[in-house]
């Protein structure tokens, strides 16, 4: 792989500049339709970080239709979202540490840059919009003094929250404000990762049986060698008290949203692939999850496209490779996942995937920044991604955006929260 100077890597933000001939995109098919994939190198790996300017007062995303308005501001870099079956909202506020920035180079730094880093949180925050009129009367501590919080789960009479090196999980009472008891360590889990592989995300199964875990992989595209991913670029499938784990799916490089679709058993991820391969490659993907199978990380993209990076290279692994459902768009940091619940939004939104994505930086120009509807009909995904909630950038060729979209959740009501991390703000979506 190519080393680049650091000055002409934020000077320009191109990593090259030779012209090449690359044969003309291959156009495989997905279940929502036609998927281009060009050569690798098609283009030369770009490093294009966004500057986050923040949200005038008189600004907010846009929903044509809806409305947009501020659900909770003076967060600090809201992650993840879940509530509560008594309709509490909870904000996982946690990011990126830096403490180890001089040594992780040019790409941690311009993150830093792009999403306004402060130092993690480290806690949970409880809002409680007990009147529904999208305005919450209190906030409260719910947790703290954890370590990069993301994942969130009340099952039975716990709490579980999944730490970038643990799960745990505390005693629990419908309507509490905080948490008071001692926590359980349940289980450990692989910490860090390459760029921003730390989340760790939570489901359960809808008859409470089990427990699904997230495992972004430790590296781009297994650089450091294949035992350094242990347990990582997976979904882990473990038992309430933490026993009993296995591998549920594999070779999943990133992922992060995890749902089950609305009255089924079938779980659904959204995935961020692999970086440096060019503008269009390798497109981040939402997928349903079959218990045993592999999509493909390090060895391949896309079923058996085969990453040339590679070195340890398994072609039994490749024929086994499982195509995604539907592309997401390469580089787009695709997070957030949640289906379309209650009547508020048009029939036409409901049972659909909305995906929150974060925002490029190794793309030529910037994509994401937005969150996509994809359309189901029958449990299954009928056409490709469509913008629904915009105005995150805010000037495209000067790089500048107001915030960068993260996780996205239903509330009671119908309405969507967004998650806006680099903004600090957790957006309500409602008609």
């Amino acid at each position: 792989m190519r080393t680049w100077g650091l000055v002409g890597l934020l000077g320009s933000g191109l990593l090259g500049c030779t012209h090449k001939e690359v044969a003309p995109p291959e156009r495989v098919e997905s279940r929502t339709g036609t998927v281009e994939l060009p050569a690798p190198y098609a283009t030369d790996s770009v490093l294009r970080f966004s500057k986050v300017v923040g949200w005038p007062e008189d600004k907010a995303p846009v929903a044509e239709g809806f409305t947009v308005k501020r659900f909770a501001t003076g967060l600090v870099s809201p992650r993840n979202l879940y509530v509560t079956p008594t309709g509490d909202v909870l904000v996982a506020e946690a990011n990126t540490e830096l403490s180890g920035v001089k040594k992780l180079g040019a790409k941690l730094i311009g993150y830093a840059a792009s999403s306004r880093v402060e130092p993690s949180a480290n806690r949970i925050t409880l809002l409680r919009d007990a009147d529904h009129d999208g305005v919450p009367e209190s906030r409260t501590v719910f947790l703290s003094g954890l370590n990069q919080p993301f994942g969130m789960l009340v099952l039975g009479d716990f709490f579980y929250v999944a730490n970038t090196d643990a799960l745990w999980r505390y005693p629990y009472r419908p309507g509490d404000t905080t948490i008071t008891g001692k926590g359980e360590k349940l289980l450990d889990l692989p910490a860090g990762g390459y760029n921003n592989h730390w989340t760790r995300n939570l489901v359960a199964h809808p008859d409470g049986t089990k427990i699904y875990v997230t495992v972004g992989s430790g590296s781009n595209v297994g650089e450091h060698g294949l035992a350094h991913e242990a347990r990582r670029a997976t979904v882990l499938e473990i038992n309430p008290d933490g026993s009993g784990e296995r591998v549920y799916a594999s070779g999943l490089r990133n992922p992060v949203g995890l749902r089950f679709a609305p009255g089924s058993h079938v779980l659904w991820t959204a995935v961020n692939e692999r970086d440096e391969l060019g503008d269009e490659l390798v497109p981040d993907y939402l997928t349903h999850l079959e218990e045993g199978a592999f999509y493909g990380w390090p060895f391949s993209y896309w079923g058996a496209h085969v990453d040339p990076r590679v070195k340890e290279q398994d072609p039994e692994r490749v024929k086994q490779a499982r195509v995604p459902d539907v592309a997401l768009g390469a580089h787009t940091a695709s997070l957030g996942l949640a289906f379309g619940e209650g009547t508020m939004f048009p029939e036409r939104f409901r049972q659909g995937a909305f995906i929150g994505q974060h925002g490029s930086w190794n793309r030529s120009k910037l994509a994401g920044y937005q969150v996509v509807f994809v359309p189901f009909a029958n449990g299954q995904p009928t056409q490709p991604p469509e913008p629904f909630l915009t105005g995150f950038i805010k000037d495209a060729d000067e790089r500048e955006v107001h915030g960068r979209p993260v996780g996205v959740t239903f509330l009671p009501d119908g309405s969507l929260l967004v998650a806006d991390d680099a903004g600090n703000i957790v957006w309500r979506v409602s008609r």
